[in-house]
């Protein structure tokens, strides 16, 4: 039987147990993480890649199996299909930080597979996944630069507290997940209620002592088990790279100074195409090649990245601004005449058209998983369009890095949302990236707010987002504002920060470098905020406030609390009362189990009729209350028989109807009148007694002491007609 080795430490309230060696033997590392009664099995697997390839192909799949947490999956299918945004943006979680850990130059396949086989209902399997995944890369032969550790943080009560439970995340008003080496830090994610800078900087201190116990459990079990690392092959030609280095510098450092995207890289692929035809041509029969395209590929893009990053380091971007300037910025709202809220934001050559969607409980995006399914009532969608950057490429779903850079956008704008009983409309935001050249998704948060403004959404507070690029060479760096697409491709950081001008609503850093410093996050943190406060002022100059009314298409929504013993006759016997009360008012009503009633409509008052309805049929019949509204449902003889509230009627004695004497019923009244009713007494069979005469002499009464409003004086209103 094989060795099973396993180490365990205290990290927060729980141990978290790392095992090896007991499954998935023939993988080159895999490990199960241990957390609670929430149990992940990752494993690691390299392979030589099956064609030559110019990038390293890392894949990562989480997984969650539903039977993990004793659940079959919903719908007809009862086995898990497509990956859900959950898991989506945890194998996201999981690559983005291992990613910068592997050699350059390194391009056998490497597969992460992540799969949850035990879920409690307390501790979430994300950070277990990612704690797994570098554990599995480090025991195995994988050239894999770690161990990294991860940790959630939350803040309840201005109480740090690790790894927080699912029902304390929804008490704090701060979650981080970080990620990094013992001393260092590599990836950042935070959702924050309108935190300080200071706060952020606070629990990112704390929690690298979370990092460095996991990083030394690690490096424990390594120690045990680990296995001796491949020496990756990695194909260089350092005199070809001088060579062309020395021909073609000086063209590349003209390129780069130019400012405008499309001129700069039409430039650049010309001087590309130059060296591809002298260097790597198409092989003709019996010529020697002299390097790969690959090789040729990695040396210019090596000579591109050293010049850009030289360049800024001397203070020269590639659009011309200073470090701490923001590109250009417009703001426009209103443009899609027939969409409940809009808006178009423009930062220099990055723009975002954004739509806001009103909704009922209804339209709430059903979401299941390892946890209770739950309605989403607030939701961003993220569109990356291939003309935004002047491409071709084949339209299919949502990518991994949309559905990623729509969750940032959404968790920002999500912290500023109204509480449901002061706003109970589903809300959903549709950003179309319709040009970019960087921070595109700070654009989305940008334009996601003014848009939210314009549908008269009232939003605590208006959310701007910014991205700070840093270029780090030793002891010399530059922190660069409001990145372009260069500055985050040849750069070591994107850092991009959401918040309002009280505070940050979200976080995502992501690097290219190994690992960054406390001090440089702290310094990142400051100048993001001086950036967002200026952005503010600009989008405010467009719309401050949320508009006062909602689009005259958008659903007029209004909600109610009745009893819960009252929802079946509400509904009525196959639904009779409510189909009839939706049609009679032109509404679309929704009743939850607790007994919330939302009433919808578009145009007209109709929503407000239905509620009053809803509150008499829901309420006891009261003696002496006049119904304004009651239906004549049959004609007697001897009087009418009438609905007061759907489903209860009662008898208007002829004797009742009006003053005087009545010979005909059918001289007043005939059936589906609507007419004012006082109901007079109830017996003791329940029989309601109802007058019309009393109604009516009742509502003149009330109408007659009404104080009527003063007449203004003759010579004034002459005087206020003259003016």
């Amino acid at each position: 039987m094989a060795d099973v080795f396993r180490v365990e430490k205290q990290i927060g309230e729980k141990k978290l147990i790392l095992e090896t060696g007991k499954i998935a033997k023939q993988a080159d590392g895999a490990v199960v993480v241990t957390y609670g009664d929430s149990m992940v099995l990752v494993a690691a697997v390299s392979a030589l890649p099956w064609r030559e390839l110019d990038y390293f192909p890392l894949s990562v799949e989480y997984r969650e199996k539903l039977s993990a947490a004793g659940k079959f999956p919903g719908g007809f299918m009862k086995r898990e299909g497509r990956p859900s945004t959950k898991e989506v943006l945890t194998s996201r979680l999981i690559d983005r930080p291992l990613r910068p850990l592997f050699p350059d130059g390194y391009f056998d396949e490497v597969q992460i597979l992540a799969t949850v086989i035990s879920a409690d209902a307390e501790n979430d399997p994300d950070i277990l996944a990612v704690i797994g995944a570098s554990a599995a890369l480090s025991i195995g032969t994988i050239p894999f630069q770690g161990p990294i550790g991860a940790v959630r943080l939350g803040r309840i009560d201005g109480n740090f507290v690790v790894n927080p439970t699912y029902e304390n995340r929804e008490k704090s008003d701060f979650n981080l997940v970080l990620t990094g080496k013992q001393d260092t830090i590599n990836m950042i994610e935070v959702d924050a209620k309108q935190v300080p800078e200071d706060v952020a900087a606070e629990a990112i201190k704390i929690a690298q002592q979370s990092i460095k116990d996991i990083c030394e459990l690690i490096e424990e079990l390594v120690a045990k088990c680990g296995k001796e690392k491949q020496v990756p092959q990695l194909e260089w030609d350092q005199e070809l790279a001088d060579e062309i280095s020395k021909k073609y510098s000086d063209k590349f450092k003209d390129a780069f100074g130019i400012k405008l995207k499309s001129d700069r890289n039409n430039t650049l692929k010309d001087i590309v195409k130059e060296i591809v035809e002298q260097y790597c041509p198409e092989p003709q029969p019996g010529q020697e090649v002299r390097c790969s395209k690959r090789l040729l590929g990695r040396i210019i893009d090596g000579i591109q990245r050293r010049i850009v990053r030289d360049r800024i380091l001397d203070g020269k971007r590639p659009d011309g601004r200073s470090i701490t300037e923001i590109r250009p910025v417009s703001c426009e709202v209103g443009l899609l005449p027939r969409s409940h809220g809009s808006a178009l934001f423009t930062r220099g050559e990055t723009q975002s058209l954004v739509a806001v969607t009103l909704g009922t409980s209804s339209d709430e995006q059903i979401v299941d998983g390892l946890i209770e399914e739950y309605g989403q009532k607030f939701m961003l969608h993220y569109n990356f369009p291939p003309y935004s950057v002047g491409e071709v490429k084949p339209m299919r779903g949502p990518g991994r890095r949309e559905i990623g850079h729509g969750a940032l956008a959404e968790k920002a704008l999500e912290q500023v949302r109204p509480k449901i009983e002061d706003f109970a409309y589903t809300m959903k935001i549709v950003s179309d990236v319709t040009e970019s050249n960087g921070s595109s998704s700070m654009a989305t948060v940008c334009g996601g707010t003014l848009a939210l403004m314009d549908a008269g959404v009232p939003i605590v507070e208006p959310v701007a987002g910014i991205s700070i690029g840093l270029v780090k060479e030793k002891d010399k760096y530059a922190l660069l504002t409001d990145i372009l697409g260069d500055e985050d491709h040849f750069g070591d950081m994107d850092f991009k920060v959401a918040g309002t001008k009280n505070g940050i609503t979200a976080i995502q850093l992501d690097i290219k470098a190994e690992s960054l410093s406390y001090d440089i996050i702290v310094e990142s943190l400051e100048m993001a905020k001086h950036a967002r406060l200026k952005l503010l002022e600009i989008m405010a100059q467009t719309i401050s406030k949320p508009r006062e009314k909602l689009s005259v298409y958008a659903p007029k929504l209004t909600s109610i609390e009745i009893d819960p013993k009252f929802i079946g006759k509400l509904i009525g016997p196959g639904g009779k009362n409510i189909k009839a009360l939706q049609e009679k008012t032109g509404t679309k009503i929704e009743i939850e189990e607790d007994g919330t009633v939302y009433i919808s409509c578009v145009g007209g008052e109709g929503h407000m009729e239905a509620g009053e309805l809803i509150q008499a049929m829901t309420e006891s019949p009261t003696v002496g209350r006049i119904y304004p509204k009651a239906k004549v449902v049959s004609i007697k003889d001897f009087g009418a028989f009438v609905e007061i509230i759907p489903g209860i009627e009662g008898l208007c004695h002829i004797s009742e109807l009006a003053d005087g004497f009545v010979k005909n019923v059918d001289s007043i009244l005939k059936i589906g009148d609507e007419i004012p009713v006082k109901l007079l007494s109830i017996d003791d069979q329940g029989r309601f007694k109802l007058s019309r005469k009393a109604a009516l002499a009742q509502m003149k009464a009330e109408s007659e002491a009404k104080p009527k409003p003063e007449a203004k004086p003759e010579s004034e209103t002459e005087g206020q007609a003259k003016e």
